[in-house]
């Protein structure tokens, strides 16, 4: 990189673990000069760029104070103009449900030269570091990623058919996403696993069913989670490695 010419590159962090990168993006970071981050890019990440390195902490983490994102397409703008390469970092893979496309219009708008890095989204990786294949030849023909955010935007009719299902971002709304299910005919028997902080040192994994999940965690914190909803959750028991809690 030279800083002849500013360039944004909308980088995916993956789980947040450093082991969870890619190669492209742990060579960005390296070189970057600044850094916009997420709330849940985990610190140790930030080890890896310049001490010289601009570094931006705006938030976005659900149900506290974060930087409004036409603030941040500014800080993106701002410093592609003034030269700088510019890492803005996400967890995950930034076009899996994060707000990548404001920020690509506002750059577009403003002639700044952009990039995007994908990353490893938890929706795929988190099922798999707990023991469970999101397809069977058998149990799971498909499977579908959802964020349970705004439950009433979903057609759970439509949800509730489907074999296997994996919701981010739906901690909060665990027993409406339960009780819809239900209402649209799945069994109460269908098995269910959370995994909170997958890739990371603290990640946990309950498992249960459609008629026990909501006892089992409750007055858990279910944030960040990865919800699997289907019969693959039972076959964990035969891939899982023997430190899976």
């Amino acid at each position: 990189m030279t800083n002849q010419k500013g360039k944004v590159y909308l980088v995916g962090a993956g789980l947040g673990d450093e082991a969870y990168l890619t190669v492209r993006a742990y060579n960005l970071l390296s070189v970057a000069q600044v850094l916009v981050y997420d709330a849940l890019v985990d610190a140790e990440l930030l080890r890896l760029v310049s001490p010289d390195c601009l570094k931006l902490d705006v938030g976005k983490r659900g149900g506290k104070p974060s930087t409004p994102q036409a603030e941040i397409n500014k800080l993106l703008v701002k410093y592609c103009q003034q030269g700088k390469q510019v890492i803005r970092l996400k967890s995950g893979d930034p076009f899996i449900f994060g707000r990548s496309i404001a920020e690509i219009e506002a750059l577009q708008a403003a002639g700044c030269e952009f990039e995007v890095v994908p990353g490893i989204s938890s929706a795929l990786a988190a099922p798999l570091l707990a023991g469970i294949p999101l397809t069977d030849p058998v149990l799971s023909r498909c499977f579908a990623i959802f964020t349970a955010h705004e439950p009433d935007a979903l057609d759970w009719q439509v949800l509730s058919r489907l074999e296997t299902l994996v919701i981010l971002m739906g901690g909060q709304n665990l027993a409406e996403i339960v009780r819809r299910l239900l209402q649209h005919g799945r069994s109460l028997h269908t098995p269910i696993a959370i995994i909170r902080w997958a890739g990371t040192e603290q990640q946990q994994t309950w498992i249960g069913t459609l008629e026990t999940i909501v006892q089992e965690v409750s007055g858990v914190p279910l944030s960040p989670v990865v919800i699997v909803i289907g019969e693959v959750v039972g076959l964990r028991r035969y891939f899982q490695p023997e430190n899976i809690d």
